[in-house]
């Protein structure tokens, strides 16, 4: 198996892809929340909570995605068999929400730390508007320590909508927010090349390369009747981490002090690394964007502050808009003899775009009726094209 470290025999000398990782999203299984079934496990989820606000006073943000809800309320409504009908499943949500929110609240606030309740669905990152409303939220909530506990919208999600399991979300969560690594915890120590508890030869695989193909062929299929993912759920995750940069690791939750561990940079469980750094990632991403919805032309000042200094974007140098299209579209950076200079995702439609044209931000409100971002492209978004 190339670029795998299997079994407790082989020296494992990598460190925790969390050790310098400074945005991480921790994604908590229904098994482990709930302590298979059984109600709301107040003493594993205090014990999160005090390493995760340990690790946002050390600077880190920390988003948690957790399950649990549909397990909490068929505790509550002493169902005994998790339901099939939708509309009783969004029942369940909709009760057991209540207690797992407020769970995370008590515990985070008691260590200091402040929390947010996020719901999305599949439609919310789907749609462009949305998705930049929903990531421009939670930038926000990190950048107050605020951690937001976020979970599927089970209350409204349906065939069309929903993603499945909490492991996709974790991922497309890690991706919206551009987070360094993704941690799953889970019941499972981490990845064996096969079931152990079917083959007594399986090997455990400390690291790997997320997205290798050998990894889905090693994954079992489900393992709990509580939660819906499985071992295969979590190498997809990891697959769809790594297409924005991130790293995944996946542990078993009730590790001791799983967290500080991991970030003090001590090898627990499976670490399924990103074959490309974040930023790189993002910005052959909006190099390769094939089609354009439209541009910015900008003067020789403008290009100055970007290509030179490495600058973002501000209206205040853009002389014309060319184009159709809406915030979070990528764009072209021209100069005003047609040439491309950079590419990058737009913070403003088209229509708002021409009437920022030469203003500086303290006109935006005026003209705009509110201000979203101050630059037309934050340089973190703008990639640099011209030779």
């Amino acid at each position: 198996m190339s670029d795998m470290l299997t079994g407790s025999g082989v020296p494992v000398t990598h460190h925790s892809a969390l050790k310098h990782a400074k945005r991480i999203v921790v994604k908590v299984g229904s098994s482990l929340v709930t302590n298979e079934g059984r109600g709301l496990d107040e003493q594993a989820i205090g014990q999160w909570s005090e390493e995760l606000a340990e690790l946002v006073k050390q600077g880190r943000e920390l988003i948690m995605v957790s399950s649990g809800a549909i397990a909490e309320g068929m505790k509550r409504l002493g169902w005994a068999v998790r339901p099939k009908e939708v509309n009783e499943l969004q029942a369940a949500a909709a009760v057991g929400q209540m207690g797992l929110v407020q769970m995370y609240e008590s515990k985070l606030r008691a260590c200091g730390v402040g929390s947010a309740q996020v719901l999305l669905t599949h439609a919310d990152l789907a749609d462009r508007e949305r998705y930049l409303n929903a990531r421009s939220t939670l930038m926000t909530l990190l950048q107050l320590g605020v951690v937001p506990v976020i979970n599927e919208n089970d209350t409204v999600v349906n065939d069309e909508i929903k993603f499945g399991d909490n492991d996709t979300l974790g991922a497309l969560v890690a991706n919206l927010v551009e987070a360094d690594v993704l941690v799953i915890l889970t019941d499972q120590k981490g990845l064996y090349t096969a079931d152990p508890r079917r083959d007594p030869a399986a090997e455990f695989v400390h690291q790997a390369r997320a997205g290798d193909p050998q990894l889905e062929t090693m994954a079992g299929g489900v393992g709990s009747s509580i939660g819906r993912g499985g071992m295969l759920t979590k190498i997809l995750a990891a697959k769809r981490a790594a297409g924005s940069g991130a790293s995944t690791v996946i542990a078993w939750g009730r590790e001791p002090r799983v967290l500080r561990r991991l970030c003090e940079g001590e090898a627990i469980g499976t670490s399924l690394l990103a074959n490309t750094p974040k930023n790189q990632a993002r910005k052959r991403w909006m190099a390769d964007h094939l089609q354009l919805r439209g541009a910015v032309v900008v003067d020789d000042g403008a290009i100055g502050k970007i290509v030179g200094e490495g600058k973002s974007l501000l209206p205040i140098g853009m002389t014309a808009v060319e184009g159709d299209f809406s915030r979070g579209d990528v764009i072209a950076v021209r100069s005003t003899a047609g040439k491309e200079v950079a590419r990058g995702l737009a913070n403003y439609a088209s229509s708002e775009a021409r009437m920022l044209c030469r203003k500086s931000s303290a006109d935006f409100e005026r003209l705009l009726g509110y201000v979203a971002e101050p630059e037309m492209i934050h340089r973190d978004n703008l990639v640099l094209t011209r030779e």
